[in-house]
């Protein structure tokens, strides 16, 4: 049995018919092609599908699509600018060698945006805490932690500047 549910998806709100058995994670991928979010292990143990919604990072492949009504939800495709200007997240990820594989990088981008979107000056153990639900295949943690370091630095930096 389909329901339509309306999102503001990456700033953009759309009405879409859903069928109640679909995850986030489907819709998102099968449905709206945005591919970005990865199914790696779908019983939420990985992050690799990770999205923001209402400013919370989540598995999209445990959500109901169902539960998304309603709910502002960025994907990683929704943090760089339409003209393809990337997040200073994303930037500093590519800088700093945050970027291996690329499997889990969404994950770890998105876990990322919403820590430093709640919490602008985060501990090392903060990140840590806020990656904690990531998994990297590399072993690229180090980078990783490395990149928000320097995002969070770079902003600091900003906004002491401007």
């Amino acid at each position: 049995m389909s329901k339509k549910i309306v999102i503001d998806l990456n700033n953009d709100r759309l009405t879409i018919d859903i069928e109640e058995h679909w995850t986030l994670l489907y819709l998102l991928r099968e449905k709206l092609g945005l591919t970005g979010s990865k199914e790696g292990c779908g019983s939420g143990e990985c992050g690799a599908c990770s999205v923001i919604v209402d400013g919370k990072a989540i598995n999209s492949c445990l959500c109901p699509a169902m539960e998304a009504d309603g709910k502002k939800i960025t994907t990683i495709e929704g943090l760089s600018s339409p003209d393809g200007t990337l997040d200073p997240l994303q930037k500093s990820f590519v800088e700093n060698g945050g970027i291996q594989c690329g499997f889990c990088s969404p994950g770890m981008i998105i876990s990322s945006r919403a820590l430093l979107d709640e919490n602008p000056n985060p501990s090392e153990q903060e990140i840590k805490h806020a990656l904690a639900g990531n998994l990297c295949r590399c072993t690229g943690y180090v980078q990783i932690i490395d990149s928000v370091k320097s995002a969070r630095d770079s902003a600091r930096t900003k906004k002491r500047g401007a």
